[in-house]
């Protein structure tokens, strides 16, 4: 059963080239024998002007309390640009295919930041030449505050007006953009008063340079601090969170949740995959120790030394068997069922932030989305973590 999700028949992102949209109720005659009953049955094709056909698999969901709509897989472009022992993860042209193929399936949700790619601003400026063979307002792009590019100035990052004022300009001029529609700080400042980040950032939406704000990573007090501050001074506040949340982390953010479910913030974790881990292609090699596991070449168990702690643990290896055998029984994959099982949580909107090194890998997470779990199913996924005792499993 999904959990706070609509199908709905949207238009086509229009390129700048001219491709005209259609909505629900006007002719769709685009070249194609196909009616509109027969598109609305399907809800997932939509045509161009050129007779081309695409797929869409993606529902959409508001954005918060907020009134704008993303789609339920936020794209993110970390390895745009990215390099690791020296080896470029995704290029230019890989990055435009897989932004292509992203709005192909009914994406318009993308993710970025200040600091993605190598060097920093990478992402972003390669992001910006893509926007602008398109219609920029079909899109909602999200970036972040806080990393800087010089770490000999002093005051080259963290969440000061000068650093954030600094920041903002330079992302919006890589985008090629005026506006951002999502701004997040990217991580808590412990030296600037969150006032100061919070009429800064307060000053940015009144400007229009901003239209939501966001906060990644951050205590479940931080958080609730920020938003009493935003009540009390009557500031903007943060309507979307960016926190690490995976069907095998979840006690460490349950508080953080709580807040989120209690203010209707919307939820978008990275890592959903945790790290490659619920995919389902790392194998446990010595039963004594869940950290030593059989993982392909160049994997992240290879060079991200986070990966231990955050992901390879007993609860984390009872987690994905639990994910495997719900995968089998809707036929699916495990990263299927472990991007639904978080599209599916009950008390908040969540909208998982996927990254692709391929089209292939792209669209088996873009597959999600036509995952159906009952709740029993889910409930099974949440219950792993817990051993016969009924005790929490380290």
């Amino acid at each position: 059963m999904r959990r706070g999700s609509v199908r709905t028949l949207s238009p086509q992102v229009p390129r700048a080239n001219g491709v005209s949209e259609w909505d629900v109720g006007e002719s769709i005659d685009r070249g194609s024998e196909a009616t509109e009953e027969e598109a609305l049955a399907a809800s997932v094709t939509f045509f161009t002007d050129a007779g081309d056909v695409f797929t869409m698999s993606l529902d959409y969901r508001r954005l918060g309390t907020t009134g704008t709509k993303v789609s339920e897989l936020c794209f993110g472009t970390w390895r745009f640009g990215r390099k690791t022992g020296g080896v470029l993860e995704t290029s230019k042209e890989e990055a435009h295919e897989l932004l292509d193929a992203y709005v192909e399936r009914g994406g318009n949700f993308i993710d970025t930041a200040n600091v993605y790619g190598d060097p920093n601003g990478t992402s972003e400026d390669w992001i910006g030449d893509w926007l602008s063979d398109y219609d920029r307002e079909q899109f909602v792009v999200a970036s972040k505050v806080y990393f800087g590019f010089d770490d000999e100035n002093p005051n080259g990052s963290g969440l000061s007006r000068t650093h954030v004022r600094n920041q903002i300009e330079g992302t919006l001029d890589r985008l090629g953009t005026d506006y951002l529609d999502l701004y997040y700080i990217h991580r808590w400042d412990e030296e600037t008063p969150i006032e100061e980040t919070l009429s800064t950032l307060d000053r940015l939406v009144e400007e229009g340079k901003v239209n939501y704000l966001g906060a990644s990573t951050m205590a479940a007090w931080q958080l609730t601090k920020a938003l009493w501050k935003s009540d009390v001074e009557d500031y903007e506040r943060f309507e979307v969170t960016q926190p690490l949340f995976h069907a095998g982390y979840y006690e460490d953010v349950a508080d953080y949740l709580d807040v989120c479910g209690d203010q209707g913030l919307a939820v978008c974790p990275y890592s959903p995959l945790a790290g490659g881990f619920l995919t389902g292609k790392y194998e446990r090699a010595d039963p004594d120790d869940p950290t030593i596991v059989e993982a392909p070449d160049g994997s992240r168990a290879d060079f991200d030394e986070r990966f231990d702690q955050f992901y390879l643990s007993e609860r984390g290896w009872h987690v994905l068997d639990a994910v495997r055998d719900v995968a089998e029984e809707v036929d699916a994959t495990p990263a299927q069922v472990s991007l639904r099982w978080l599209m599916d949580y009950p008390e908040a909107t969540v909208v998982p932030i996927v990254g692709a090194r391929t089209v292939e890998q792209l669209d088996e997470n873009v597959g999600a989305a036509d995952v159906d779990l009952s709740d029993d199913q889910w409930e099974r996924i949440m219950d792993a973590r817990y051993g016969e005792d009924g005790k929490l499993i380290h």
